[in-house]
């Protein structure tokens, strides 16, 4: 059975990242898809070569409001299907998810909302959450497979984040947070890195301002999330930590495709 390497990565901003190498890292990981988030950019801002690299079929959904959010796909499979947003114009609007109908599964890129800058936007958050659990229902109801990556925004459990008990009040790891978490993946959902590495303690994010990466002060805050009808194809997940560029590093999924 053949097997696909999925990559995800939070570049926070496409074009900034550009500037730093990005589509010699790209050519040289060589995945089947590889899912932005924070793009930052449409595509009548980007790099010829980034809208239309050669091999892959590449698919953006930008936010209304120029240089903000953004989520992207890149595909060496042309998608049967593309979908931009959830139809729900006030999360739309923020270009946050791109997905892609890959034939044997849906493969889904979302930039989650932060919490953090008011109670306004921590209720946007859960909203989003909420509707987008909605919106994928629909998909596993009728027994597809689903798979879900992108920077959620929210550390699961105490052993994904550096310092749990300091951060137990701050949007990321409010109980809120985490209990859509718990509830998304009790709807038939695994969680890849966790599913294979149990104990394992690595981070996807560090915060820039506190040169957090040099001392991996860090959270898992970014995820591939599988269907439970698909658990059992996958092979590998793993976080690129040594890949710089972005405060976030990219996430890696090795899934059997049927």
């Amino acid at each position: 059975m053949p097997t696909h390497q999925l990559v995800s990565w939070n570049v926070n901003g496409l074009r900034a990242v550009h500037k730093k190498g990005f589509m010699d890292w790209f050519r040289k990981t060589d995945p089947h898809a590889l899912c932005l988030q924070e793009t930052k950019a449409s595509p009548d801002q980007l790099d010829p070569e980034l809208v239309s690299p050669s091999d892959y079929f590449a698919c953006f959904s930008a936010a209304a409001r120029r240089g903000y959010s953004g989520t992207a796909i890149y595909t060496r499979i042309k998608p049967r299907r593309v979908i931009e947003g959830m139809g729900i114009d006030r999360f739309d609007e923020e270009g946050r998810l791109t997905a892609v109908d890959l034939g044997s599964y849906w493969l889904y890129s979302v930039y989650f909302p932060n919490g953090k800058a008011s109670k306004d936007r921590l209720q946007y958050k859960m909203d989003f959450y909420e509707a987008f659990q909605n919106h994928v229902r629909e998909k596993t109801a009728q027994g597809q497979t689903v798979i879900v990556c992108g920077d959620v925004n929210t550390a699961h459990r105490e052993i994904d984040l550096a310092r749990p008990k300091e951060n137990e009040s701050v949007s990321g790891f409010l109980p809120i947070e985490r209990a859509w978490i718990d509830r998304f993946l009790e709807s038939g959902f695994v969680d890849s890195f966790r599913l294979l590495h149990p104990d394992e303690v690595q981070y996807s994010w560090w915060d820039y301002k506190t040169r957090a990466r040099e001392r991996n002060i860090g959270w898992r805050i970014d995820y591939f999330l599988v269907s439970a009808n698909a658990a059992d194809r996958i092979v590998s997940a793993s976080i690129l930590r040594e890949v710089t560029g972005s405060d976030h590093c990219p996430v890696a999924l090795e899934f059997r495709v049927e």
